[in-house]
């Protein structure tokens, strides 16, 4: 049976789309397990995506996957090239406003509309949900009048910020710094007013019954991404300094930090 690949959640334009795509292809003809690309367009539920019995290289969010009862196979996860994740296979959330817009800190939306991506994403609610703990008071349990989504993806988000649907909204760092780099004329009209702290990025994944030895030959070939000549141009347009090993366990941080807004009664973003 061939396996499928997709990067959906950081085909960020065509060309980065494209780059993803020459990616894996050069991965599965390493591996000796041919991937075949497929699309998987919003708004195809991205968890169909990942229950695929064919799943052979694909990014999953790591809440998910650390929420599932039977999770895909892990293979590694992204160590994205700008400075600010320290060559590691972490992220962030930024909180985007409009850039004329008058607020300067996060604290300045409060009051205001916040948009979020879908409840069991880890950048678009989760991690904010965890970040906003901390304004919360007994007198102040809500921070903004209205909570809007799902609006399931990162440039759902960004569209409702100019749009002015939303005061501000969550975003995938890695997708941000992508954004930058290949749509600047789009991200010079957003604005960051805060961050979240780190959290391990959205791993490669594949299908949870997918033999051991296919596995660690496609694990295999995405560790050499880093070290390939050939594949600078590929990693410079991806923004990408290689893959990494990481263990599965990593990824239970995303269910501490919903346990500590479920313990404060914080079920909701917002």
């Amino acid at each position: 049976m061939p396996l499928v690949a997709n990067a959906r959640m950081y085909a960020v334009t065509p060309r980065v789309a494209a780059a993803w795509r020459e990616l894996f292809l050069w991965v599965g003809e390493r591996a000796g397990a041919p991937l075949q690309w497929i699309d998987h367009a919003f708004p195809a539920p991205l968890g169909e995506l990942w229950a695929r019995p064919d799943l052979g290289c694909a990014f999953m969010c790591g809440f998910p996957f650390a929420r599932s009862q039977k999770p895909p196979k892990l293979l590694v996860a992204p160590v994205p090239s700008p400075q600010r994740y320290g060559g590691k296979p972490v992220y962030f959330t930024d909180f985007i406003v409009r850039a004329p817009a008058d607020f300067r800190t996060l604290e300045d939306t409060f009051g205001g509309r916040i948009g979020y991506t879908v409840e069991d994403s880890q950048s678009g609610f989760n991690a904010p949900r965890h970040h906003l703990l901390k304004f919360r008071t007994a007198v102040r349990p809500a921070l903004y009048k209205e909570s809007i989504g799902p609006l399931v993806t990162p440039r759902r988000i960004i569209e409702a910020v100019l749009e002015n649907r939303i005061d501000v909204g969550p975003l995938d760092s890695y997708c941000h710094d992508l954004l930058k780099k290949h749509d600047p004329a789009l991200t010079d009209r957003l604005r960051v007013v805060a961050t979240t702290a780190a959290a391990p990025i959205p791993p490669l994944v594949a299908a949870s019954d997918l033999d051991d030895a296919t596995v660690a030959r496609l694990r295999n070939a995405l560790l050499e991404v880093g070290r390939r000549p050939e594949l600078a141009k590929l990693r410079d347009t991806l923004l990408l300094q290689g893959f990494a090993a990481v263990d599965p366990r990593a990824y239970a941080v995303t269910l501490e930090r919903e346990r500590a807004a479920l313990a404060a009664g914080y079920e909701r973003i917002g």
